[in-house]
């Protein structure tokens, strides 16, 4: 990064790179309308999914002990910004088991674009999404333009076999919020990528697997990294995240709660289709707009 505003690009200067883009965007998107097309009608089957998982949930939540969460995760999500150089988590203390989350408060005067998203590591709509503008969220966080906050969560458990690989997957990035959450979004990202994103009906990765990703990210895989992996020491409170994500409400948004995966919002307005760079456009020029 260039220090000093001499070889900086403006604010102006970011925007016409990001319309560039955007335009770049569209012409990947209209490729891909017949996946999204697809997509949307999953997102149905989904929906049904995480319904039922939200009752299933309720029901083991019942009797299963609440337990602390994660460091850096007290919106029961990370939120991920930018310190100039490198991307970097905001830092928060970890909720005891009886606590409620607190809710994070976007600063849209310095930030002016938040982006929020739930999304489980088995939904394919998830990947998809992640695959198409992973790299357009990264540049727009990077540049300060921008915060990302993730909220992991486990619906599709039955989609694995059995091995209830979604809470497996969100207890894993978890337990790497909790040491090492400026790796997050790079595991979060990979989980998610096509290479290693396992396929509905398969067990997913095994814990040795997620460890091995966990390791690539650069987080040191020591024997508590283990244990937390192994022991799924996050796991109750994935599944009381999941279950309030479920069931609203949502903070920041006028969306009730969580019906499907990925929801994603951009200043509390949902993402539905189309080139994911436009709504944050919309929203530029809206701020820029409402700054005159």
């Amino acid at each position: 990064m260039v220090n000093g505003t001499e070889g900086r690009p403006t604010k102006n200067e970011r925007r016409e790179r990001a319309r560039i883009q955007a335009k770049q965007q569209r012409e990947k998107q209209q490729k891909r309308e017949k996946r999204n097309r697809v997509f949307i009608q999953s997102g149905v089957v989904v929906t049904l999914l995480a319904i039922a998982a939200v009752v299933t949930l309720l029901i083991v939540n019942a009797v299963q002990p609440p337990g602390p969460g994660p460091a850096n995760m007290a919106s029961d999500g990370i939120v991920i910004g930018t310190d100039g150089a490198n991307l970097t988590a905001v830092r928060t203390d970890a909720l005891g088991p009886d606590e409620n989350p607190i809710p994070s408060k976007p600063n849209r005067d310095k930030d002016p674009i938040d982006i929020v998203l739930y999304a489980d590591y088995m939904c394919p709509g998830c990947g998809q999404f992640e695959q198409t503008n992973g790299t357009v969220i990264q540049n727009w966080v990077g540049s300060g333009e921008a915060t990302l906050e993730i909220h992991p969560l486990a619906f599709l458990d039955r989609m694995s076999l059995g091995s209830k690989y979604s809470s497996r997957a969100a207890n894993a990035v978890a337990c790497v919020a909790d040491t090492d959450p400026d790796k997050f979004f790079q595991l979060h990202n990979t989980l998610l990528s096509a290479a290693v994103q396992p396929a509905e009906n398969t067990k997913g990765l095994t814990n040795d697997e997620l460890l091995e990703q966990i390791k690539a990210a650069g987080v040191k895989v020591d024997a508590a990294m283990k244990s937390c992996v192994n022991d799924q020491q996050f796991g109750s409170w994935v599944t009381a995240a999941t279950q309030r994500a479920g069931t609203g409400p949502l903070p920041n948004t006028e969306l009730e709660r969580v019906t499907t995966t990925p929801t994603v919002l951009v200043n509390g307005e949902r993402y539905e289709s189309g080139a994911f760079e436009d709504l944050l456009l919309k929203h530029v020029s809206e701020t820029s707009d409402s700054a005159q």
